[in-house]
C-alpha cells in the first residue's frame, strides 16, 4: 500500500556546522523562473551525497496554502533511481549557487522525474515557531495538495517479527503510516556519527534500541545546530519530540507508482520539534523525552528468555501502540511461533504526574488463537490510560514487563462452591471450597475465606462465587429484568472520577486467574441454588467464551465489578478473591444465614 506513495518521506539531521562553512544566500520565490537551471542534492548509497540537475517549469501559486515550484529533474542520478523517489524529501535545491527550497513532492503513475519544492522561505518560519505556537504555517486548506500528499507515509523498521509487523501495519493504518522491514545499520556506534550537511540522509525515530521504527530522509538546510528538512510534515502534530539521528541507504529501489530508498537510522544526534505542513525542524545536541522499556519474556517450553530494551517517543497516541507492538515482537521471538497457549504477566510503569507515581498488575491470559496478542492488551491498555487521560499529561520514565508464556491451555472452570458453615454472625470469616476442573485435569478444590461484613443484616446472605475475568452474574440478572442500574451508576461514577480514582480502577480490576466471591443480592433466588450449602454449575449465566480477547475476559470484568442491589443507587460490596495458577471461568452462587444471635456452625 505504501507503493502508491507519491510524496517523498524525509527527515532531517545535523551535525553542529564548523566555523569555516559557509551558509547559502536564498533565492526569494519572487525572483524564480521558468527555464532556471540548478541543481538537488542528496544520498542515493552509503553516506555520499550526489547532486542531480533541476530545472524550474512554473511556480504554482496556493493562496493560503503555500506555494510550491514546478521542476523537471535529470542526470545520471535520476536514470539510477528512475526519477524522485521516497527518502529524497528535503533534497536540498540551489540555483546560481542560491538556496531555493526543498524536494517535497511528485506525482503517482505519471513521470517521475518531475516534482514539487517547498519554497525555504516557507521552512525557515518553522524556526519562529516559540513556546507559543502562535506563528501559521501553510495553514490553509490541506486539500488543495491532497493529489501531491503521500496516501501513507512509510516507516522503516527493523528488530520487529513478521507478525508484529502486520499487528503495527493494521494499528498504524489509521494515522496513514505503513512500515516495512529493513536492517539495522551494522556499524552504527554512538558517538561516531557522520558529519552531517544539506543533502545527506537522516532519521527519524519513533522506537529506538533492539527495535528500530523511522523514517528516513535528506537535510535541506542548517544554521548552527538548528536543522530544517522534508518540505512536507511527517506527522504533521505540530509542536514535536521525536528522535533525531543519522542515516545509511543501502539501494534505491525502483516502482511502477513510486520508488523509494532502502536504509536505517544510525547515531542519535538530536531531537525534531517542530513537525508542520512546510517541513520539519530540529535541534542536535538537544534531545527528547523518551520512554525507557525492559521486556522480558521467559518460554518455559523451550527454555528461552527474551530480554529487549527500547525507547519510545512520549507521543500520547502513538506510544502505547509502539510500545505493546514492541511488547509482542518480544514475546513471538521468545516462542518462535505463534497460536495457542497460556501467559502470566507483570508490568511496572513509574511516571512523572501521576498519582502514586507508579502503576503495578499482574494478570494471566489464556487464548487458543494468538497468545502474544492478548497477553499485551492490558500493557497497551494501561499506557493508553496514562497517556490520553483527561486530567493532566504524564511524563512516563521507565517500564517493566515480564512475561512467563508456554503452550498450555491453563484454564480451569468452577463445578462447585460449598460454605463450611450455613450460618455466620457479621464480622465471622466463613470459608468456601470451591472445586475446580481444570483442562485435561483431575478436579481440585481451593478454599476462599469470605468476611462477612460487620454492618449486614440478619437473613440469607447469597454470594457470587465466579472467575475473576467474568462478568458478574448480578449485572446479566438486572439487564435481563430490564434494568441498567449498574451502567447508569458507572456515569455517574465517571463524571465525579479523579485520576487516582481511575489508575486504582485498573490495577485493582479483577484477575483474570482470580475465584472471586462477592454479594450476590437482587431480591430473587437464582434457579438451581435450592440448597443453600451447595451451588452447582448448571447456571451458565456467568460465562465467558475461553477463547475471547483480554479486554472481554479482564477489561469488562473490571468495569461492571460489584453487585448492586436492584433499583436502588450504587453501593459498596464486600468481596474477597483468591489467586490460582488457572484462567477462571463458569460461576456458582452459596447462601449463608447471617444471625445476629447465633453460634455459628
Amino acid at each position: 500500500m505504501w507503493k502508491r506513495c507519491l510524496t517523498i518521506v524525509a527527515i532531517f539531521v545535523l551535525l553542529p556546522l564548523t566555523a569555516a562553512q559557509a551558509y547559502p544566500s536564498i533565492l526569494p520565490l519572487d525572483e524564480v523562473k521558468p527555464g532556471m537551471k540548478g541543481i538537488a542534492k542528496t544520498v542515493v548509497s552509503g553516506t555520499n551525497i550526489e547532486e542531480f540537475n533541476v530545472e524550474v517549469l512554473n511556480v504554482m501559486k496556493n493562496p493560503g496554502s503555500g506555494d510550491l515550484i514546478l521542476v523537471r529533474t535529470s542526470g545520471a542520478v535520476i536514470d539510477q533511481t528512475g526519477g524522485i523517489v521516497q527518502g529524497m524529501s528535503g533534497s536540498p535545491v540551489y540555483i546560481d549557487g542560491k538556496l531555493v527550497g526543498a524536494i517535497a513532492y511528485g506525482w503517482p503513475l505519471s513521470d517521475h522525474t518531475v516534482g514539487m519544492v517547498t519554497p525555504i522561505a516557507d521552512m525557515l518560519k518553522l524556526w519562529d515557531l516559540g513556546a507559543t505556537e502562535k506563528v501559521s504555517v501553510g495553514s490553509g486548506n490541506a486539500g488543495e495538495r491532497q493529489n501531491l500528499l503521500p496516501a501513507a507515509t512509510p516507516l522503516m523498521v527493523s528488530g520487529l517479527s513478521d507478525h508484529a509487523m502486520t499487528m503495527l501495519q493494521d494499528k498504524l493504518s489509521p494515522y496513514k503510516l505503513f512500515p516495512y522491514a529493513v536492517g539495522s545499520q551494522p556499524d552504527a556506534t554512538e558517538g561516531q556519527a557522520a558529519a552531517l550537511e544539506p543533502g545527506s540522509a537522516v532519521g527519524i525515530e519513533l522506537v529506538r534500541g533492539d527495535v528500530s521504527v523511522g523514517a528516513i530522509g535528506t537535510v535541506t538546510y542548517t544554521e548552527g545546530n538548528k536543522v530544517l528538512a522534508f518540505g512536507h510534515p511527517f506527522l504533521q502534530r505540530g509542536k514535536a519530540s521525536y528522535l533525531l539521528t543519522d542515516a545509511t541507504i543501502y539501494t534505491v529501489v525502483n516502482g511502477l507508482e513510486s520508488g523509494f530508498k532502502v536504509g536505517s537510522t544510525g547515531n542519535l544526534l538530536g531531537m525534531v520539534t517542530q513537525d508542520r505542513k512546510a517541513g520539519i525542524a530540529g535541534t542536535v545536541g538537544q534531545y527528547p523525552s523518551v520512554i525507557p522499556m525492559r521486556i522480558t519474556v521467559t518460554d518455559t517450553d523451550v527454555n528461552k528468555i527474551q530480554d529487549d530494551a527500547v525507547q519510545v517517543v512520549q507521543n500520547e497516541e502513538l506510544a502505547p501502540i509502539l510500545s505493546a507492538t514492541t511488547a509482542y515482537s518480544v514475546m513471538e521471538k521468545a516462542m518462535d511461533r505463534i497460536g495457542t497457549g497460556s501467559a502470566k504477566v507483570s508490568f511496572e510503569i513509574s511516571a512523572r504526574n501521576m498519582p502514586g507515581e507508579t502503576l503495578r498488575r499482574e494478570n494471566m491470559f489464556y487464548s487458543p488463537v494468538n497468545i502474544g496478542e492478548m497477553a499485551v492488551s492490558e500493557f497497551f491498555e494501561a499506557l493508553n490510560l496514562l497517556m490520553t487521560n483527561p486530567y493532566n499529561p504524564v511524563d512516563i520514565m521507565d517500564v517493566k514487563m515480564q512475561v512467563t508464556v508456554n503452550q498450555e491451555r491453563q484454564t480451569a472452570s468452577i463445578v462447585s462452591a460449598q460454605a463450611k458453615a450455613t450460618a455466620a454472625k457479621p464480622g465471622e470469616t466463613v470459608p468456601i471450597q470451591v472445586k475446580l476442573k481444570p483442562y485435561r485435569s483431575e478436579p481440585v478444590t481451593i478454599t476462599v475465606n469470605y468476611t462477612v461484613p460487620k454492618e449486614q443484616a440478619a437473613g440469607p446472605l447469597l454470594l457470587e462465587v465466579r472467575g475473576g475475568g467474568m462478568i458478574p452474574l448480578t449485572q446479566l440478572l438486572l439487564k435481563k429484568q430490564g434494568l441498567d442500574v449498574e451502567l447508569k451508576n458507572l456515569k455517574t461514577k465517571a463524571k465525579n472520577m479523579t485520576f487516582a480514582d481511575s489508575i486504582n480502577e485498573f490495577t485493582s480490576r479483577d484477575r483474570n486467574n482470580a475465584i472471586v466471591v462477592e454479594v450476590l443480592d437482587t431480591g430473587v433466588m437464582p434457579e438451581g441454588t435450592a440448597d443453600p450449602g451447595k451451588a452447582g454449575s448448571d447456571d451458565k449465566a456467568g460465562l465467558f467464551p475461553v477463547g475471547e480477547s483480554a479486554e472481554h475476559s479482564a477489561g469488562d470484568s473490571g468495569t461492571l465489578k460489584g453487585a448492586l442491589t436492584a433499583g436502588t443507587t450504587e453501593a459498596v460490596k464486600p468481596k474477597t478473591s483468591a489467586t490460582t495458577d488457572y484462567i477462571i471461568d463458569n460461576d456458582a452462587q452459596v447462601l449463608i444465614n447471617v444471625v445476629t444471635d447465633h453460634k455459628s456452625k
